[in-house]
């Protein structure tokens, strides 16, 4: 089955299956309450003038069946720029299918190509499928660091602290 995918670059029309991408991604990992995104700000963010992020979809015979959403950042060690990998997600029925291996490798040849010095994501500590998933790939767990993270209420506090 893996040579029925094709991978595309995401276009302004994708925006409303890309939103439908992270809602399901969202409701798999229980987290569907915590979804704000909308059409416009996607479309902006996404597509606008200076887009913040990037999107590949995965296709089996023409019909959607994935998404990799992902942006650059930047290594201070090894001085080169980065991919990082918002959100992978592959719908239920293309799972164990090859589409989600070939979606990372397209972005690991982007970074080869970009000469980006890591591709790298989170995962949530309980979807073991997921992590066994990656491990296969070669991904080291990085579970010597903890991620922080400052929103709302926060954040406008922080901004105003000084």
């Amino acid at each position: 089955m893996k040579h029925n995918f094709t991978i595309r670059k995401a276009v302004l029309a994708d925006a409303p299956l890309i939103l439908n991408f992270i809602r399901e991604l969202a409701e798999y990992e229980k987290l569907l309450h915590e979804v704000e995104i909308d059409l416009p700000t996607l479309k902006k963010n996404l597509f606008g003038e200076k887009p913040y992020a990037y999107a590949i979809i995965g296709e089996y015979q023409g019909k959607p069946a994935g998404l990799a959403l992902y942006f650059h950042n930047f290594s201070t060690f090894l001085g080169r720029p980065g991919i990082y990998l918002e959100d992978l997600y592959v719908k239920p029925d293309y799972r164990g299918k090859g589409l989600g291996k070939q979606l990372l490798s397209h972005l690991a040849k982007k970074a080869i190509e970009m000469d980006c010095g890591r591709l790298e994501w989170w995962v949530l500590n309980w979807n073991e499928p997921a992590i066994n998933f990656y491990k296969s790939l070669g991904a080291k767990p990085m579970d010597e660091w903890t991620v922080n993270r400052v929103t709302g209420e926060a954040l406008e506090r922080l901004a105003e602290s000084v």
